[in-house]
């Protein structure tokens, strides 16, 4: 399934907040690819750079967005979670409702800083770290 085929299945009040948001994804981060994958027992758009690094998915009463360097950073997590206030908060993701609870501009932002994360220098650097001992 591609992208487009993926958001247009989607509720039709959430397709142009989705798309919006994908679009905001792979012009900011240009590490990543992105394809429509099987994640947590769902379909979603899932952005890899050799690994998982984001996902954008659609629930039932909810949407989600994936991020697993807020995950590993409790630093930007604290940031988001202040500034993106109405949107609900868990350890690697953010769920929201409307384009309210995550306005553009934010995700932008939140983007901007996720993409200068490099993961995959990161576990290369605890791979190194483990070897040593």
């Amino acid at each position: 399934m591609t992208i487009s085929e993926f958001i247009s299945q989607q509720k039709p009040e959430r397709q142009k907040l989705l798309k919006q948001i994908h679009e905001i994804i792979v012009k900011t981060d240009k590490s990543v690819s992105a394809e429509v994958e099987p994640m947590m027992g769902k379909e979603m758009i899932v952005y890899k750079c050799d690994t998982f690094k984001y996902g954008l998915a659609s629930a039932k009463d909810y949407m989600s967005l994936h991020l697993l360097p807020i995950y590993g950073s409790p630093v930007l997590h604290a940031k988001y979670k202040a500034i993106l206030k109405d949107a609900s908060f868990q350890k690697g993701c953010i769920n929201f409702k409307t384009a309210e609870e995550m306005p553009l501009s934010s995700v932008k932002d939140l983007m901007t800083d996720c993409a200068k994360i490099d993961l995959k220098a990161i576990r290369e650097k605890q791979l190194a770290s483990r070897t040593k001992k």
